[in-house]
């Protein structure tokens, strides 16, 4: 079923770009364009699955320190103790996490170019070019705020897989077969509005501070963007995406904590204002903050490698990198 989901959304993608990359591109894709979104949103697809997959071990480790502070001193003791653990694995939840970054890449990437583009046109060039920063802000939480409506069912079910010993469910669809089985479909979307809180602010942060840092970094270096060669351009897209990682990670953490707590530890009649209550009377503020220093490091390494990957993509397929 999640496959099947995955496949109807980004095959008519891959369809649409095939003949233009099997032929190395002989015909440039026109900005702003039903092509040029068409791939900015499989670029967003080969930004975020494999990334995020990438990290899973360290996002397991994560997850339940953040659930159980005092399960694992460290993250080393955590794996060697999943490791010697039957039925465990530093890879659980990496099938959630590939499918619903998958679709929260194609939404975030596709539809930020979109509501950038939009919302530029809307107010009008003068005020577009004075209010950069505005437009960058609202370009990406509309984007977000569409991309987790994707992504929240295989976050749920990673999240409750990842802090459940032993894991909740042995592959994404036993995770949704036995969530919908006790909370219907409901169940899948409990945490989107602390998802919502995590990842619109994280994403506005990662957009925007993104393209001021690019924007400062030409400017440091004295030359525009379209002077330097491709090469030089994605290097500066993971400088500005490692930069804005880490801004990312501070100003999303503690939603990222509720989420974790909120998806093993609410009962399926509890409201999220009463949830939330509940779970910040246990940790206090404090709790908050569990795994930040953790969460900086993958989250900085995650977001420098997602533009990298994502910039790459658009200068192979002839786009100028974000930035230009």
């Amino acid at each position: 079923m999640s496959k099947n989901l995955a496949d109807s959304l980004t095959h008519p993608i891959k369809d649409k770009l095939q003949d233009k990359l099997n032929n190395r591109m002989p015909d440039k894709i026109e900005l702003f364009s039903r092509d040029y979104y068409a791939a900015c949103t499989l670029g967003g697809i080969i930004a975020c699955g494999p990334t995020h997959s990438s990290v899973t071990p360290l996002d397991l480790v994560k997850c339940r320190r953040q659930v159980n502070s005092s399960l694992y001193k460290s993250n080393i003791e955590g794996w060697k103790t999943i490791l010697r653990t039957s039925g465990d694995s530093i890879f659980t939840g990496i099938g959630a996490t590939f499918i619903g970054y998958s679709l929260q890449g194609a939404g975030k990437y596709g539809f930020y170019e979109y509501f950038k583009k939009t919302y530029s046109d809307l107010v009008g060039e003068k005020v577009a070019n004075n209010y950069k920063t505005g437009v960058y802000l609202a370009a990406s939480a509309s984007a977000e705020f569409l991309a987790d409506i994707a992504l929240c069912p295989f976050e749920t079910i990673k999240v409750k897989t990842q802090t459940t010993i032993p894991p909740y469910a042995t592959s994404v669809l036993d995770g949704w077969r036995k969530i919908t089985a006790v909370e219907g479909i409901g169940g899948l979307y409990k945490g989107l509005v602390p998802l919502w809180c995590r990842q619109i602010p994280y994403t506005m942060t990662k957009f925007a501070t993104f393209e001021l840092t690019v924007s400062k970094i030409y400017e440091y270096l004295g030359k525009p963007m379209d002077e330097y060669t491709p090469l030089q351009q994605t290097g500066v897209s993971f400088l500005g995406g490692y930069i804005a990682g880490i801004f990312c990670a501070i100003v999303s953490h503690p939603a990222d904590v509720m989420v974790s707590k909120i998806t093993s530890e609410k009962t399926a009649d509890e409201s999220i204002g009463a949830a939330i209550s509940k779970i910040y009377g246990k940790i206090g503020f404090g709790g908050l903050w569990n795994g930040i220093a953790v969460r900086i490091a993958m989250v900085g390494t995650l977001t420098g490698a997602q533009w990298l990957l994502y910039d790459s993509f658009k200068v192979y397929v002839g786009l100028p990198a974000t930035g230009h």
